[in-house]
């Protein structure tokens, strides 16, 4: 069967100009809607109005789109936005793409095929919201990325200070006496967070007098266990003597300590490691490559406020939809949580 996204290719056109032209907006110049109607009647293409999606669009549901399937940050809001929806009468359609994925885009398809009444948009790359989100006419919430700079009449933003944050964290591991320090990140070419999070460092590294060389102390992973497994053990390859590592999310981090176990370091007696998110799992690691049991020890971090950022989320897009309020956007305070997977040393 025929899709939007096959049209989309088809006629050289991003799918939410396809879909201003399926839809008769007036945004769009006549020779892309000539093309793009040239390529419908070519294809017999017929917007899916079936009786189930008639259905569908007269039911009352909010759309989200996780980017990222290994993100515990994004399955601790989701959860909690599930419980705030089942007391309304809302319905959740969530689906989970990956962390490089063309969010928008996929938010066009959802829009078309399931008629949200809202989007709630979980991590999001800027670069696409620019290029298509004008192809989205529902009220929307970007959550853990600020929006504030993109001026749609229709998206609002609930976001941790990333750059603030980042910063903090790298902080805390030049307070404890740490110079040589690595860094566990995203492609910041790519990764909006990744970038927000690299700009902190940067900032940390300047207010201590140090110079933060990307070729030598910075190694680029997926925000998954496997990826920054892997990361760490390149990391370590290229820079032995690293004694603290920041990494840009708690899944990192226990990616780091596991690859750090297995090449024979203890956290934190060789190589301390700091995290990010405040996930729940990341409360129980194993320190010391010669610990059998598990210990209860607390990975240190930066706590984001999942509660906070899926309640206010929640909260200003039923404000959209319900009360037809402007955008709006707010920053969630963060905070640093000390543990025991940093140690204190003297580098003097």
């Amino acid at each position: 069967m025929v899709t939007i996204k096959d049209i989309a290719r088809e006629s050289g056109y991003s799918v939410s100009t396809v879909s201003r032209v399926l839809n008769n907006r007036n945004d769009v110049s006549p020779d892309a809607r000539k093309k793009i109607e040239e390529v419908v009647a070519k294809f017999n293409f017929v917007p899916n109005n079936n009786a189930k999606h008639l259905k569908q669009n007269n039911s009352k549901a909010i759309g989200v789109l996780v980017k990222g399937i290994s993100n515990m940050l994004f399955a601790s809001v989701v959860e909690e936005i599930q419980r705030m929806i089942e007391k309304t009468e809302y319905t959740l359609v969530v689906s989970y793409l990956d962390e490089d994925a063309d969010e928008v885009e996929q938010a066009i398809l959802l829009c078309r095929e399931r008629k949200p009444l809202g989007l709630l948009f979980l991590g999001g790359n800027p670069e696409y919201f620019h290029r298509e989100f004008s192809g989205v006419d529902v009220p929307c919430v970007l959550v853990t990325n600020r929006a504030n700079e993109m001026h749609f009449e229709n998206l609002s933003s609930v976001a941790t200070d990333d750059i603030a944050a980042a910063r903090c964290a790298v902080d805390q591991l030049f307070v404890a006496g740490h110079r040589r320090i690595g860094i566990l990140g995203g492609d910041f070419d790519k990764s909006y967070t990744s970038h927000q999070r690299f700009l902190g460092c940067e900032q940390s590294f300047s207010e201590h007098g140090a110079v933060l060389d990307v070729e030598h102390c910075y190694e680029k992973a997926r925000f998954s266990f496997g990826s920054a497994c892997r990361a760490m053990k390149r990391l370590i390859g290229k820079f032995p003597d690293v004694t603290a590592v920041f990494a840009m999310s708690d899944v990192m981090a226990i990616g780091a300590i596991r690859a750090l176990r297995d090449l024979g370091y203890r956290v934190p007696e060789d190589v301390s490691v700091m995290g990010f998110d405040d996930i729940l799992f990341s409360q129980a690691w194993r320190p010391s490559i010669t610990t059998m049991a598990v210990s209860k020890a607390k990975l240190a971090t930066i706590k984001q406020q999942h509660q906070t950022l899926a309640n206010r989320s929640i909260e200003i897009l039923f404000g959209q939809i319900e009360l037809k309020k402007e955008p709006i956007h707010e920053i969630v305070p963060f905070e640093f949580v000390n543990g025991e997977s940093i140690r204190v040393i003297d580098e003097r």
